[in-house]
C-alpha cells in the first residue's frame, strides 16, 4: 500500500522501477476532480473508463470521483447523466455494479473563473477526506476548453487546493496544449507558477495505445530488429493517421485549430519519438522523456522558404461513398463558407544524429480520408547485389505497423510463387493483438487514468517535449497561418486519399504513400 499519500512503486524521478512496474499496482486511495465534467470527453471516454477500471478490480478503495461544471445539477441528475454514457458502452454493466460505483460520486456547479466555487469544492473534498479516508490525495482534470485553462490553474492555486501536504496533488490537461510555440511557453510558465512539474501529467491519448507502447517493446525486446533499425537498413518511414470522418460536432474547435495542431504536434510527433529514439537508460518517467526531446531537438527546423517544399497542405470538398453524397469541409456545421482550414497535411523532415541521417520521415493526416487507420511503415533499402535482375521485384521489404483498427504488426518480405516460373511476389508474416492475446484491447484512456492515480508519468508529456513538438512545427503554422494556399480550397474530394501534391513530396520514383 501507499505512506502518506506517495506511490509506493514510484522512484523520486517519477519514473517506476521495473519490480512495481510488471507486478500489480494497486493506487493510494484518492478523489478525481473532473473540471467540464458535462462535457463530451467525460461522456465519451472518461466516465466508461472509470467505470470499467471499476469493474476490472482496479481503482483505488476507496476511490471517489467529483464533477465540477457550470451546468445546475444535483448529484442525482449527475450520476444519472454519466450512468446513460457507460449503460451499453462497458461489458459488464449491471444497475447493481453501477449503484455501488456511484456511491462515490458528487457534484459541484460553479463557474471556472467563480473563486466561491472553488471555496465550495475545497470544503467537499475536506469533508470526503475525513469521511471516506481519502487522505488527502486528489486529481484535478481539465477537460475544459483551453481558453479555461489559466483561470481554472489560477483559482486551485489561490484556493490552496494546488498544495501537496498529507497528500498528493495533481492536474491533468488535455490538449491541446498551447496553440504555438509562443502560447505553449506562457502555459507552461502559468500551470509551474502553481504547481510543480512532477504534480502536471499533461496528457495525449495516443500514449495510453497498447500499439504506440508496443513499440518500444518490438525495438528494444527483440534482437532481430534493432540492427536494422538505422539509416544503413531504412529507406524512409511513413506516418499516417487518417480520419474517414470529417470534423462532425467539433466545427468550432477545429475551426481554430486545424489538422497541424489537432494531430501533428501531439499524436504524430509522439509515434516518430517511440520510433526514431534511442533506447532509454531505464523504462521510466524521465529516461523515456529524455530520449523523446532528444529526437525533437534533432528534427531538423525548417526555414520559412523550405515550409512550402517539405509541407503539403488540403482541405476536402464534396464526395461520394456509395452513391451517398459527403458534405465538403465548408457545407460542414459552423464552418465559413470561404474558410482556408487545413483539413490535411503531410511534411517531409529529416533528423540530424547518428542513427537516421539523411533518412526522411514522411508524416500526414487528413479528414475525410479513404479510410480511419493509424499506421507506421518503415521501407527497408533494396538489396545491394540484385542476384535476381531478370526476376521484375515487386515491392520492397517494409515493417507495418498498425497502431489502430486491427491492432498489429506485420513484416512484408518477398517469396517464390509456386510454379515452374521464378517469380517472386511479396508475402507477410502477421502478428494480430486480437487473435494472438485472445482479449479485447483496454481503451487509452484506462491506462492513462490509472497512471496517474500511481503516480507514473511515464506515458505522460513533460514541458520540454511540448515546446520542442512546437518548435518543429512553428515555420509551418507560420506559413499556413499566414498566407492563403498557393492551391485553391478544397482541393481534394471526401473520401480520397487527400491532395495529388502529397505524392510529390515523397520525391524518388521508389516511394508511393501506403493506401492502407
Amino acid at each position: 500500500m501507499f505512506e502518506e499519500g506517495n506511490d509506493a512503486m514510484a522512484v523520486e524521478d517519477g519514473s517506476s522501477d521495473l519490480k512495481g512496474l510488471f507486478a500489480h499496482r494497486e493506487p493510494a486511495p484518492c478523489t478525481l476532480v473532473i473540471f467540464g465534467a458535462s462535457g463530451d470527453l467525460t461522456r465519451r471516454k472518461l466516465a466508461p473508463a472509470l467505470f470499467d477500471l471499476y469493474l476490472a478490480g482496479k481503482l483505488p478503495r476507496p476511490f471517489l470521483l467529483v464533477g465540477v461544471s457550470r451546468s445546475d445539477m444535483s448529484d442525482l441528475v449527475f450520476h444519472d447523466s454519466l450512468k446513460e454514457s457507460v449503460r451499453g458502452k462497458v461489458p459488464g454493466f449491471s444497475q447493481e455494479k453501477w449503484d455501488a460505483f456511484a456511491r462515490g460520486i458528487r457534484y459541484v456547479q460553479g463557474a471556472y473563473d467563480d473563486p466561491e466555487a472553488y471555496g465550495r469544492l475545497s470544503v467537499l473534498l475536506d469533508g470526503l477526506d475525513r469521511e471516506q479516508g481519502t487522505m488527502g490525495n486528489r486529481i484535478f482534470y481539465l477537460s475544459v476548453p483551453p481558453e479555461m485553462f489559466d483561470p481554472v490553474v489560477t483559482n486551485l492555486g489561490a484556493s490552496g487546493l494546488s498544495r501537496e501536504g498529507r497528500g498528493y496533488s495533481r492536474i491533468v490537461i488535455e490538449k491541446p496544449f498551447g496553440r504555438d510555440l509562443e502560447s505553449a511557453r506562457r502555459l507552461n510558465r502559468k500551470v509551474k507558477e502553481i504547481f510543480g512539474e512532477k504534480q502536471i501529467y499533461r496528457i495525449d491519448h495516443f500514449l495510453g495505445k497498447e500499439t504506440v507502447q508496443n513499440i518500444l517493446v518490438l525495438r528494444f525486446a527483440n534482437t532481430i530488429f534493432e540492427p536494422v533499425w538505422n539509416r544503413r537498413y531504412v529507406d524512409h518511414v511513413q506516418i499516417t493517421a487518417a480520419e474517414d470522418a470529417g470534423v462532425g460536432h467539433r466545427g468550432g474547435y477545429y475551426e481554430t485549430a486545424g489538422v497541424l495542431r489537432d494531430m501533428f504536434q501531439n499524436h504524430i510527433l509522439q509515434i516518430l519519438c517511440h520510433i526514431a529514439m534511442e533506447p532509454p537508460v531505464t523504462y521510466g518517467a524521465d529516461a523515456i522523456r529524455d530520449e523523446k526531446v532528444k529526437i525533437l531537438k534533432s528534427i531538423r527546423r525548417l526555414k520559412p522558404d523550405e515550409a512550402c517544399r517539405c509541407a503539403v497542405r488540403g482541405q476536402y470538398g464534396p464526395g461520394t461513398d456509395l452513391g451517398v453524397t459527403i458534405p465538403g469541409y465548408r457545407q460542414e456545421a459552423g464552418i465559413p463558407p470561404g474558410s482556408n482550414t487545413t483539413t490535411f497535411g503531410a511534411l517531409k523532415l529529416y533528423l540530424d544524429n547518428w542513427r537516421w541521417e539523411g533518412v526522411p520521415f514522411f508524416l500526414r493526416s487528413g479528414k475525410r480520408l479513404k479510410k480511419h487507420a493509424t499506421e507506421v511503415a518503415i521501407q527497408f533499402k533494396e538489396p545491394p547485389a540484385l542476384l535476381f535482375r531478370e526476376v521484375p521485384r515487386t515491392q520492397p521489404n517494409m515493417l507495418l505497423i498498425r497502431i489502430q483498427p486491427n491492432e498489429g504488426i506485420s513484416m512484408r518480405f518477398e517469396a517464390k510463387a509456386p510454379g515452374t516460373s521464378f517469380d517472386m511476389q511479396p508475402v507477410l508474416m502477421d502478428f494480430n493483438y486480437g487473435q494472438s492475446f485472445k482479449a479485447a484491447i483496454s481503451e487509452a484512456y484506462e491506462r492513462l487514468l490509472l497512471d496517474c492515480m500511481l503516480g507514473d508519468a511515464t506515458l505522460f508529456i513533460r514541458s520540454d517535449e511540448v515546446e520542442e513538438a512546437w518548435s518543429v512545427l512553428q515555420s509551418v503554422l507560420d506559413e499556413w497561418d499566414g498566407n492563403a494556399p498557393a492551391e485553391p480550397f478544397p482541393n481534394y474530394a471526401a473520401g480520397t486519399w487527400g491532395p495529388p501534391a502529397a505524392g510529390d513530396l515523397l520525391g524518388e520514383p521508389w516511394r508511393k504513400w501506403r493506401e492502407l
